[in-house]
């Protein structure tokens, strides 16, 4: 549908971080024609880590999982787009970067399932409730840019 805007979260993971790839994610959702609005860097705590990845507990990895998210700062963002999780999801590639094609941003910069660089939203329901986790309603913001009418259809 046409200009369906929709909103999802991405997280450049501490090893994006470290190795100095937030800009260049940050660069590439938004030459696809995402928006940002909202970003902040953020060292997540425990009780944080533990409540995005609820779906995850009592799986194996799920302890490993919330140390690592848990071990230094990370950048948390939320893009707006039509059909932006999709977009996004696109973009980012499959979870093992082994597995990821060439031009995703797992396939470009990730060797390691545990250490893939980025997060992004399964799905809208997913992306809603993952950006409330990380940002209050007065941290996010709507405003038009004047090249969006060459982005999207009207």
């Amino acid at each position: 549908m046409a200009g369906f805007r929709e909103r999802t979260l991405v997280l450049i993971k501490p090893d994006g971080v470290q190795r100095g790839l937030v800009g260049e994610i940050l660069a590439r959702l938004e030459r696809k024609g995402l928006k940002i609005v909202g970003l902040k860097m953020v060292w997540m705590d425990r009780r944080l880590a533990e409540r995005h990845y609820e779906i995850h507990r009592g799986k194996d990895f799920f302890e490993k999982l919330v140390n690592y998210i848990t071990s230094g700062p990370l950048v948390a963002a939320v893009f707006e787009g039509p059909q932006a999780v999709e977009v996004v999801r696109n973009l980012v590639g499959a979870t093992d970067p082994a597995k990821a094609l060439p031009g995703t941003i797992r396939g470009d910069f990730g060797l390691s399932i545990g250490r893939n660089l980025i997060h992004a939203s399964d799905s809208p329901e997913a992306a809603s409730r993952e950006i409330e986790l990380f940002f209050s309603p007065n941290e996010l913001f709507s405003y038009r840019r004047d090249i969006e009418g060459w982005i999207e259809e009207s």
